[in-house]
């Protein structure tokens, strides 16, 4: 048996403790990894990790913890503006890395993140989670079956009624790099390109709107926002073209008078069409005519899967067995790429065109 991939984790807050170091825990007991250690400027989220985790070796700085030779492979679970230089360093002390979403605040140190991985030669994941689900699974394989055809049209919808987050530094752009789009658009844009083979895209508009996060007395369902300080979008839209013809239109927001909260995305393809919800795999439908008839079908027997403990387990197996990533930073990047031109293109009143990188 190979032995075990040593991981390292930058950043114990939400997200690390959450989600990144209970699914290191049970592969640790599977023998796949070893958690070798973990840091974070806050040392009050770090002992809790600690404690909580049985990580004994412990940093607040994280370049003296890459100097550990037994460390294989680094995550970093950090706030967005600190994803870049972590990852530049990991890159650059031989390691392998995976980044939480979104790959970083903005392209260009997006791209010198990608640029440093290949330099280093080393694997780099972003941890777009959400396509890892039982239905956008099921969804991908029908895509390339042919079974929908060309898909032509996408609509991806991430639209909270009241959820602008009382915590962290979602409501700051120094920080964050924007608001909703950034903070869960991301997921369903990258999910929908997924499910469309990540076309080229040539053009962006796209529009934002402050309508609720600098306002007194507006009510909050994940905490109380300071609104002196909120300087992101609470609503965001968007329309993308590539450049094999398909086009996609995007929403995003925190806060919108509208019934629910919506997460989903459809296709609209020339032999079939789909809707998919990711967080409710229930709801999956792929939609045909076939036999002379129109068809709706319901995926049955789709089982619910931790998407973030399947999306690190198979950047452990592609460390393990020297394979590709399943979420190349590449495509981390494509998606920065269109939010930054979504933002532009709010900014400027017109259409952003991209060029290739």
């Amino acid at each position: 048996m190979k032995k075990p991939v040593g991981i390292a984790l930058i950043g114990t807050g939400y997200i690390g403790q959450k989600t990144h170091l209970p699914a290191y825990l049970k592969m640790q007991e599977e023998g796949l990894v070893e958690i070798i250690a973990i840091c974070d400027i806050d040392e009050a989220a770090l002992s809790a990790a600690s404690a909580k985790f049985g990580v004994t070796r412990t940093f607040t700085d994280y370049t003296q913890m890459l100097e550990l030779d037994e460390i294989d492979a680094v995550d970093v679970c950090t706030p967005n503006y600190r994803h870049h230089q972590p990852v530049i360093d990991s890159f650059a002390a031989g390691k392998h890395v995976i980044c939480e979403k979104p790959l970083a605040i903005n392209a260009v140190e997006g791209a010198a993140m990608v640029a440093a991985g290949h330099a280093a030669g080393k694997k780099f994941q972003v941890a777009l989670n959400t396509r890892f689900g039982s239905g956008p699974q099921a969804v991908k394989r029908f895509v390339e079956d042919g079974k929908l055809g060309e898909i032509y049209y996408a609509r991806a919808h991430a639209l909270r009624r009241r959820g602008i987050p009382g915590w962290g530094t979602f409501t700051q752009k120094d920080k964050q790099g924007g608001g909703p789009l950034i903070d869960i658009g991301v997921h369903i844009l990258d999910l929908t390109l997924w499910l469309m083979g990540y076309p080229e895209p040539v053009s962006v508009t796209g529009q934002t709107y402050v309508k609720f996060g600098t306002r007194e007395g507006v009510l909050g369902l994940a905490g109380q926002w300071d609104p002196k300080t909120y300087t992101v979008e609470d609503f965001a839209a968007g329309f993308i073209r590539f450049a094999d013809g398909a086009t996609l239109s995007l929403e995003s927001s925190f806060a919108a008078n509208l019934a629910e909260n919506q997460f989903h995305t459809s296709l609209f393809g020339t032999e079939g069409g789909a809707y998919l919800e990711p967080a409710n795999e229930e709801a999956t439908r792929v939609f045909r005519e076939e036999s002379g008839t129109l068809t709706d079908t319901a995926l049955a027997f789709l089982p619910k899967i931790m998407t973030h403990d399947a999306e690190l387990r198979e950047f452990v197996q592609a460390v393990i067995n020297d394979t590709p990533v399943p979420v190349p930073g590449e495509e981390g990047l494509m998606v920065t790429r269109i939010l930054d031109a979504l933002y532009l293109s709010a900014e400027t009143g017109r259409e952003v065109r991209m060029t290739r990188e």
